[in-house]
C-alpha cells in the first residue's frame, strides 16, 4: 500500500505539557473549560510551549475515571465552567458563592469530585431552566448544535431516561459545553496551541454507545459481555489489568464501513487537532478474557481488522489526526500498522534506562514519535526516581547529568529527537507521589491531582522558554 503522510503538527519540532481540564486550579473542586484554561494557556505560550494535551473529556465513568466513560460522544458535565453562565444572565454571582466552611477546602489540594458535581449541577439546573423560560432553545445556535450532535438523543436517554426535565437539562449542558469548548479551542489557536485529546480504545458496556448499538458489540443475550477486554501481567500489575469493557463485533463494523468509528474520531477532531489512540495495539489485536473472570492472568489474544478501519479513516481525513499509543507488547505488525499509515508512537524516558540499551534511550528515538518522562499511568519523575536501583540512577546521572531529577529529565525529553516532546506538568513541577494520576489495576483514589493556584508562575516559564528554545522546539 502507499505509505500515508504524517499530520503537519509532527513534522516540526514542537513541545507540549500534558495536563488534563480537571487539574486546574477552580473554586469548586475541579477545574473546567473557564478562565483558568485560558491562563493556563497563556502560560503555555509564555513558556513556549505550543501543544496542551489532556486526558479524554468523556463523562467519567467508576472511581472517576475518564477511560471508562459512558459515551465516546459527549463531554463530562463538570467541565462547563459557571462564570460564563453568569455573564449570560442564566445565574447570578449570589449562585456561585460557596459556604464559608467549604470555600477554602475546594478552592486548594486534591479534587473533591462528588462536592464540585453536587455544586455544579444544582446550578447547571438553575441556568437550564432559565435557558428554557427566556426561549434560549429557540436560537439560531441551539438549533445548529441540535443537528450537528446525531449523537446528542443516544446520551439523553442513557442519562435521563424518560425525565423531561433532566433531559433539558443535560442537553443544555451539552450544547454550552460545545460552545465552551470551541471558544478555548479558537482562543488556544490565537495563541499557536494545539490541543492533542485522547479516545479510549475500548467503551464501557454500560454506556450510551453499547445501548444504542448493541449489534457493535459482542453481547450476549442478556446484554452482558461474552468476553472483557484487559492485558495481561506485565510490570504494572502482577494480575494483568481487567478492565472489562466488551469487545468489538468488528464483523458489524466492517459491514457498516466502520461508520461509528468514524463519527466517533471526526467528532474528537471537531475538539483537538490531534487525538491519542488509547491502546492502539487494540486495532492489531486484543486481549480477552472471559466474562465473570476476577484478573487478567489467563486470556487470548484475537485479531482486529485495524488495516481495514484505518484505511477507511484516512478516505475522511487527509492525514490522520492520530498519535498511536504504541506501549507494551510492541510486534513488527503493529509498527507496521503504526508507520503504514504515517502515525507517530510514543516513547517513555522513565523506560529507558533499566538496561541502558533499550531503544527508549533519547538518542534512538525516531522523529515520527512523541516522547514524554511518563504519562497518566507512570509514577511522577520525583517519585519513579527515587524508587530506582543504585545502577539505574549511576546510568541515568551519567547521560543526563546532576541538576535536580526532574529538571535533568526535562532537558533530555525536551533534547530527545522525538518531533513531539511532552512533559507531564506534575514533573515541571517536580512533584512526588502524591501527584501521581493514576495507578494502573486499581479503580478507586485516581485522578485527583489538582495545580495549586500560582504553580505555574513567570519565573518558572522563563526557564522553560530558553530550553524549549534551546532544544529547537517550537
Amino acid at each position: 500500500m502507499k505509505l500515508l503522510e504524517t499530520h503537519a503538527l509532527l513534522r516540526t519540532r514542537r513541545a507540549g505539557v500534558l495536563l488534563h481540564i480537571t487539574s486546574l486550579p477552580s473554586p469548586f473542586g475541579a477545574g473546567d473549560v473557564g478562565s483558568a484554561a485560558r491562563t493556563f494557556a497563556d502560560w503555555l505560550a509564555s513558556a513556549g510551549f505550543t501543544v496542551w494535551q489532556m486526558l479524554p473529556i468523556g463523562p467519567v465513568g467508576y472511581g472517576d475515571s475518564p477511560y471508562s466513560s459512558p459515551s465516546s460522544f459527549a463531554i463530562e458535565p463538570t467541565l462547563l465552567a459557571l462564570e460564563p453562565l453568569v455573564e449570560a444572565a442564566l445565574l447570578t454571582k449570589a449562585d456561585l458563592k460557596l459556604p464559608v466552611r467549604d470555600a477554602a477546602r475546594l478552592a486548594q489540594g486534591n479534587c473533591d469530585f462528588v462536592a464540585n458535581r453536587v455544586f455544579r449541577m444544582a446550578r447547571y439546573a438553575k441556568a437550564a431552566a432559565t435557558f428554557e423560560t427566556t426561549n434560549g432553545a429557540k436560537s439560531r445556535e441551539y438549533k445548529r448544535f441540535l443537528e450537528r450532535a446525531t449523537w446528542l438523543p443516544a446520551w439523553l436517554s442513557f442519562i435521563a431516561g424518560n425525565d423531561t426535565a433532566a433531559r433539558s437539562m443535560h442537553e443544555f449542558i451539552q450544547f454550552k459545553l460545545d460552545a465552551q469548548w470551541l471558544e478555548l479551542r479558537a482562543y488556544c489557536a490565537k495563541l499557536g496551541i494545539s490541543l492533542v485529546g485522547d479516545v479510549p480504545i475500548f467503551v464501557t458496556a454500560d454506556s450510551a454507545d453499547v445501548r444504542a448499538n448493541p449489534e457493535l458489540f459482542r453481547l450476549k443475550k442478556d446484554g452482558t459481555p461474552e468476553v472483557l477486554t484487559g492485558v495481561p501481567p506485565d510490570g504494572f500489575s502482577a494480575d494483568g489489568q481487567l478492565w472489562g469493557h466488551p469487545h468489538y463485533a468488528w464483523d458489524a463494523h466492517l459491514r457498516e464501513k466502520f461508520a461509528w468509528w468514524i463519527s466517533r474520531i471526526a467528532c474528537a477532531a471537531e475538539r483537538f487537532d490531534l487525538i491519542r489512540i488509547d491502546h492502539f495495539i487494540g486495532f492489531h489485536n486484543a486481549y480477552e478474557v472471559a466474562a465473570g473472570a476476577k484478573n487478567a492472568r489467563k486470556g487470548e489474544w484475537r485479531k482486529a481488522p485495524g488495516r481495514e478501519l484505518l484505511t477507511a479513516m484516512s478516505k475522511r481525513f487527509s492525514t490522520l489526526p492520530l498519535i498511536a499509543e504504541d506501549l507494551g507488547a510492541l510486534t513488527p505488525e503493529v509498527e507496521a500498522l503504526r508507520d503504514d499509515f504515517g502515525l507517530a508512537g510514543m516513547r517513555i524516558v522513565q523506560n529507558a534506562f533499566w538496561s541502558g540499551k533499550s531503544g527508549d534511550m533519547p538518542h534512538n528515538h525516531p522523529f515520527r514519535s512523541v516522547v514524554y518522562s511518563g504519562t497518566h499511568d507512570n509514577e511522577t519523575t520525583a517519585q519513579w526516581w527515587r524508587s530506582r536501583e543504585a545502577a539505574q540512577k549511576a546510568r541515568f546521572r551519567a547521560y543526563a547529568g546532576h541538576e535536580a531529577v526532574h529538571e535533568a529529565m526535562m532537558r533530555v525529553v525536551l533534547a530527545s529527537p522525538a518531533a513531539l516532546a511532552v512533559l507531564p506538568m506534575q514533573d515541571i513541577l517536580g512533584l512526588g507521589r502524591e501527584a501521581r494520576m493514576n495507578l494502573p489495576g486499581t479503580a478507586l483514589g485516581n485522578w485527583k491531582w489538582r495545580m495549586e493556584p500560582g504553580a505555574a508562575g513567570k519565573s518558572l516559564a522563563a526557564r522553560l522558554r530558553a530550553s524549549v528554545e534551546a532544544t529547537g522546539r517550537g
